[in-house]
C-alpha cells in the first residue's frame, strides 16, 4: 500500500496494491498496520456506501462538528469522482483551502479525510458507487456543511453549476464566511 501526502496537511491519498491473475484480484484495501504506520491512527466505527445515477451528481460539502466529528476513507467501488476536501480548522495556516483528487475503480485510489475538513465530491460517470469508512457513528445534531460552490474556496468543480444534480440541503448551506466556527487547528 502506498500513501501520499498532498497539499495540505493530514489529507493523504492512499493506493492500494491489487494482485491480479486469471480469476480476478485481490486487493488489501484497509490495513490499520500500514495507516497507523503512516500516521492515520484512527478507528473505524461505520461504512457508508453510495450510488449516484447520473454523471454531474454533487455530495457535499459535508462534515460533523465536535463530539462528533468524523474522518473519512473514501473510495470509488464503481465508476469515478472528483474528491475534495477544504482544510474548516480556525487558524490553519491552509484554512479555507482545498486538495482535490479523481478516485476511480479504475485508479484504485482511496483519500483520507481528517476531523477538521469538509468534504464532498462530484461524480465523472454514471452509476458512480462511493464507499467510505468513518471514525464517528452518523449524529444529525452535528451535522454541518459548506457552499459547495462558495467562490472564496475557488474549487474548479468538473460539472458546470447550473447542471450540477444536488439535494435541497447542499443548495442551502451557508459560505465559509458565514459558517459557525467547528474546528480550530492544533498545531
Amino acid at each position: 500500500m502506498q500513501i501520499l501526502s498532498l497539499g495540505i496537511s493530514g489529507v493523504k491519498l492512499v493506493i492500494p496494491k491489487i494482485h491480479r491473475d486469471a480469476r480476478g484480484f485481490l486487493s488489501e484495501t484497509y490495513s490499520r498496520r500500514t495507516m497507523d504506520a503512516c500516521g492515520i491512527c484512527t478507528e473505524f466505527v461505520q461504512d457508508n456506501h453510495s450510488m449516484s445515477a447520473e454523471a454531474g451528481t454533487l455530495r457535499g460539502l459535508h462534515f460533523q462538528a465536535p463530539p462528533h466529528a468524523q474522518g473519512k476513507l473514501v473510495r470509488a467501488l464503481r465508476g469515478s469522482i472528483y474528491d475534495v476536501a477544504v482544510d474548516i480548522r480556525i487558524g490553519s495556516p491552509t484554512f479555507g483551502q482545498h486538495v482535490a483528487a479523481v478516485l476511480s475503480a479504475e485508479n484504485w485510489t482511496q483519500m483520507w479525510i481528517p476531523v477538521g475538513f469538509a468534504h464532498g465530491f462530484c461524480t465523472l460517470e454514471p452509476d458512480t458507487e462511493v464507499v467510505y469508512k468513518v471514525t464517528d457513528y452518523y449524529a444529525p445534531e452535528s451535522d454541518r456543511g459548506l457552499k459547495w460552490d462558495d467562490t472564496a474556496l475557488g474549487i474548479e468543480w468538473p460539472v458546470n453549476p447550473s447542471s450540477a444534480k444536488l439535494s435541497d440541503k447542499d443548495r442551502r448551506q451557508p459560505p465559509l464566511k458565514e459558517m459557525p466556527p467547528a474546528f480550530y487547528f492544533e498545531a
